[in-house]
């Protein structure tokens, strides 16, 4: 019965948004985070492991601590693209090699639908806020220390 009643709610919740116009965001809270290093800096990663965490991603965020950033683990090496539609800060991402390589660096623009992609297949993508690499002399070939093992 209980079940029932929350779903109930839960319909009625959803409805009552939709009806009225109002939009809810989808904002990914409480992601395990691990830490990662690339010479002298440490660096907070959000880890983006599931389809649901990478689909959402740093969407609908108005900011992010300048040493935290999203880390996104993919079960298979590929070309996987990014874009930020519906992303509200400007973000730079690196994409890395299995052995913790940075493949390549790209700037990307907030509310944007235009695809950012590995110059080769990987498993790993990090996303820092805009200029975090090129501010500090991270430039592809440089290491990510501490990426977890799938």
């Amino acid at each position: 019965m209980h079940t029932s009643i929350t779903v109930l709610r839960n319909i009625i919740f959803s409805a009552l948004y939709a009806s009225s116009g109002i939009a809810v965001a989808q904002v990914n809270t409480a992601l395990p985070t691990i830490e990662l290093k690339t010479g002298i800096y440490r660096i907070q990663a959000e880890l983006a492991d599931t389809p649901k965490a990478r689909e959402v991603g740093l969407m609908n965020r108005t900011s992010m601590p300048t040493n935290s950033g999203m880390l996104f683990i993919f079960e298979q090496k590929a070309g996987h693209c990014f874009w930020m539609n519906n992303t509200k800060i400007p973000l730079s991402i690196a994409f890395i090699a299995d052995d913790g390589k940075i493949v390549n660096i790209e700037e990307m623009q907030a509310d944007t639908t235009n695809n950012h992609c590995p110059k080769v297949a990987v498993r790993y993508a990090l996303e820092m806020n805009k200029q975090w690499f090129s501010e500090r002399v991270i430039v592809p070939g440089t290491v990510i220390q501490g990426l977890p093992k799938k």
